[in-house]
């Protein structure tokens, strides 16, 4: 246990940014150490509290705090104790308030007070992992856009782009062997989007992500007779579902999304 030392996070707030950036200084040296939080800080009692614990171990202390009263104690009883004590925010805080010539708010947890579209965003974005290339098709009837779409149709970039955008989306991989699954038709073709693409430029991007891959480009996945195979069975499923149809060959995924955005506020789906 004397090898290890430990390390103190104090915080007006929750304390997350304090300890990110313990555990990745950390990580760099090879000694084993413990961490402990005490976030939420609202009594100079508390910090007394802690560098009293602080001294009965080798510590060392991280904190984040914009209550000056908070701060000038720590210094000084971490002086007085002779405990390393570093201040995670004070530099930042004070390069930005010297560029901008504007004083800081210095209200404590002002960066977890964020509005409902974050937790939309993160949401959004988990589900877009969760339900990409059709892993579970239990996501279609959840999502607020379904994407179908051969291999190599931007499907995924598409999705986590959206995501961004606080829409939740589910993409299908269409593969003439593979069964197209129920709840695609089962829910509202105004929440369906169909991605094409010219077949010379899906051969291209194909044979390019299989030399990525250390494989062949002679591959079936490749072959321009199997493309258009494909093609031609993603265009027909697209038809009977009566989506929309995009051609992503050549948009960048932000103009396709865009699009896609678009078509989503003309049937409010986006509210």
């Amino acid at each position: 246990m004397h090898n290890r030392y430990m390390i103190y996070i104090l915080s007006d707030s929750i304390g997350e940014t304090a300890e990110y950036v313990a555990r990745a200084t950390a990580a760099q040296f090879e000694k084993e150490y413990e961490i402990v939080k005490f976030p939420f800080i609202r009594e100079v009692s508390q910090i007394r509290e802690v560098i009293e614990d602080a001294s009965q171990h080798e510590s060392i202390i991280l904190y984040t705090t914009v209550i000056d009263e908070f701060r000038d104690l720590l210094l000084q009883l971490t002086q007085e104790r002779q405990i390393p004590c570093i201040d995670v925010m004070s530099t930042a805080m004070l390069c930005f308030q010297n560029f901008l010539g504007m004083e800081p708010k210095h209200e404590p947890g002002i960066i977890r007070r964020l509005d409902e579209k974050y937790f939309k965003k993160v949401e959004a974005i988990e589900f877009a992992v969760k339900y990409d290339d059709g892993k579970d098709p239990r996501g279609i009837k959840k999502a607020d856009v379904i994407l179908l779409g051969v291999s190599r149709t931007s499907k995924t970039p598409l999705s986590m782009y959206l995501a961004n955008k606080n829409l939740k989306v589910a993409n299908v991989p269409l593969v003439p062997e593979v069964p197209v699954p129920k709840e695609v038709y089962e829910i509202p073709r105004e929440r369906i989007i169909g991605l094409t693409t010219n077949p010379i430029k899906l051969n291209e991007i194909r044979q390019e992500r299989l030399k990525a891959l250390g494989l062949s480009d002679t591959a079936t996945y490749a072959n321009l007779d199997r493309i258009l195979e494909e093609l031609d069975y993603a265009d027909k499923i697209m038809k009977d579902v009566g989506c929309p149809i995009i051609d992503v060959a050549t948009k960048a995924v932000e103009e396709t999304a865009n699009i896609i955005m678009e078509i989503m506020r003309d049937y409010h789906l986006d509210d």
